[in-house]
């Protein structure tokens, strides 16, 4: 994974810039810069996020493992199969999407 979105996380979480589940990303959508998914995410909710974050052009990221893995890149002893950034420089968006996206294409 992108060592600049485990950086951003991290400095998030410091700041409580982060929401944390998928019904409290939903609802925060509209508030939201960036938000990443799990593969734990279920498919009806993926669908959801997919479409609320559309409308209000909020760039998504899938996260190339579970939602225990995500949990522990935030350094956290929970699952967390969806989050969003409330707060986050647009330069760290840009660097994060490109990087997740060249690891898509490497997979």
């Amino acid at each position: 994974m992108s060592k600049i979105l485990e950086k951003s996380l991290k400095d998030a979480l410091k700041e409580d810039k982060l929401t944390f589940g998928s019904r409290q990303v939903l609802n925060s959508v509209k508030n939201s810069k960036l938000i990443v998914l799990s593969q734990s995410v279920k498919k009806e909710m993926l669908e959801k996020i997919e479409t609320d974050a559309k409308k209000e052009k909020i760039p998504l990221v899938n996260f190339q493992g579970t939602s225990v893995a995500l949990g522990r890149l935030c350094g956290l002893q929970f699952r967390i199969s969806t989050l969003s950034f409330t707060s986050i420089p647009d330069a760290n968006i840009t660097s994060i999407i490109k990087d997740t996206t060249v690891e898509e294409k490497n997979d």
